[in-house]
């Protein structure tokens, strides 16, 4: 195995966890510390290329194949927002906003964001890989031992590098990577540190014009200490994002392009799609399939109903190959083109906007859930809560306690379609409804239901009690 330990000497850890400690608005600091700030932490201990001293830069390579760790922390930790306060800016010239102690300095708003205070001041990152040669082991010791602080300069750290995990006084728990999880974590992955190359180089030029919001993170999700085992309820093997948002009523279209593209894509990289993913060969009644969903702008005051977004559903009991080559079809969907939709398709980056992208405005558990795009029923026949409750079950949800429905939408921005933009050619037309459910329980999403949920229709979106 490998270890890296981490002793926060402050007893304290500050970070900015998404660029945004500089609004002001930051009520929770970064924690556990990233495993990519730690990796960044290492990229900085020696450098890379020409700037190494005591390494050579080849522990690096092979430090950012490694998979998201186990990290083994204090698990609620107190947050404190820093309050904001005004320094001086050291320039040459005067300002007309000087400071009276310092003439012609000018004063400058600083935000120091939200400090972190574990009740145990070590952190522990475990990687349960066979254990990486000697070699790699020390310089990775020697760049550890050069290692001042991690996050702010205000949180002086002393980093470890284990081959086994030591004894240690202190209860831990750990933040375990689960795609079910609870909590997102940025994380390294293979082209990091091509990307810190670039960036240095960047900011050897450009200075402090370079943002870190302008460069991509990649974000794993983690189950954190003390939250339930997920039941396996299906998996969304991924999100992405237009370029450009199209009007809600291409619901259709777009999503069997999606669905077309993923196909072609999984045929391309790995050969023939499984039943899953597109239903031929499947006799057995009740099966479900993968679900290609559009993501739209509803809820809001002003939402309109704009598909920003796709998401892609695989059902329980897959074998986590299928998963993987599911995912790696989606992520190498570039354009969606076809007949009055031309859009370019990049992966979520993890921004909190547009707001339809993010994965937990679909996957928040809440009681009461309410249609975006209207769901088809399954039969003709009166929608009371009987027949919901089929629905549900097929859709794999609990029992509601409570439905209404309607024609018209129920909830701003969802979308008030025509039968020609819900029902396809050549099959049988069947009558469709705005639904809102309301359950005993907080039920997790995505709720999707009705006949049409493998092509996004019956999409539902959290509502307030």
């Amino acid at each position: 195995m490998l270890a890296i330990s981490i002793e926060l000497l402050h007893g304290t850890f500050r970070g900015d966890p998404d660029g945004t400690a500089n609004t002001g608005r930051l009520t929770r600091g970064e924690w556990p510390p990233s495993p990519a700030r730690l990796f960044a932490a290492f990229v900085a201990a020696d450098g890379t290329r020409g700037q190494c001293r005591v390494t050579d830069g080849t522990e690096l390579t092979w430090f950012e194949k490694l998979p998201p760790p186990e990290i083994r922390a204090h698990p609620r930790p107190c947050h404190q927002s820093l309050l904001s306060r005004y320094v001086v800016e050291h320039t040459g010239s005067p300002s007309k906003s000087h400071h009276l102690e310092y003439v012609s300095r000018k004063g400058v708003l600083i935000r120091p964001g939200v400090r972190v205070s574990p009740r145990h001041p070590d952190i522990h990152y475990v990687w349960n890989v066979e254990t990486p040669a000697p070699s790699l082991v020390d310089a990775l010791r020697r760049r550890a031992a050069r290692i001042g602080y991690l996050g702010c300069a205000d949180s002086p750290v002393r980093v470890r590098v284990l081959t086994e995990l030591p004894q240690t006084k202190y209860p831990y728990d750990a933040f375990i990577p689960d795609k079910q999880g609870d909590t997102v974590i940025n994380v390294a992955k293979t082209g990091d540190l091509e990307l810190l190359d670039w960036i240095y180089d960047q900011w050897t030029t450009r200075g402090a014009s370079m943002a870190r919001k302008q460069f991509p993170v990649h974000r794993e999700w983690y189950r954190s200490p003390g939250s339930a085992e997920v039941v396996d309820n299906g998996r969304v093997v991924i999100w992405l994002r237009l370029r450009t948002a199209v009007s809600g009523r291409r619901i259709t279209v777009v999503t069997q392009l999606f669905k077309n593209a993923v196909l072609s894509r999984h045929q391309e990289i790995h050969g023939e799609p499984p039943a899953v993913l597109h239903g031929h060969g499947l006799t057995e009644k009740g099966y479900d399939l993968a679900r290609y969903l559009a993501l739209p702008d509803v809820g809001f005051p002003r939402s309109r109903g704009r598909i920003h977004g796709l998401a892609l559903w695989m059902l329980p009991g897959c074998d986590e190959e299928v998963y993987q080559m599911a995912d790696d079809a989606a992520r190498e969907v570039r354009e969606l083109r076809g007949y009055g939709v031309h859009v370019e398709v990049v992966p979520w980056d993890g921004g909190s906007r547009p707001r339809a992208t993010h994965p937990g405005r679909w996957l928040k558990p809440a009681q009461g859930w309410v249609t975006a795009f209207p769901a088809i029923h399954e039969r003709r026949r009166k929608l009371d809560l009987n027949e919901v409750t089929r629905w549900c079950k097929h859709a794999g949800l609990p029992a509601p306690v409570a439905v209404r429905s309607a024609r018209t939408p129920l909830v701003s921005g969802a979308l008030d379609l025509m039968p020609v933009e819900v029902n396809r050619p050549n099959r049988p037309r069947l009558p469709y409804s705005h639904v809102e459910l309301r359950f005993s329980e907080a039920v997790e999403g995505p709720v999707v239901i009705g006949s049409g949920r493998q092509r996004g229709f019956g999409l539902c979106v959290q509502v307030s009690s």
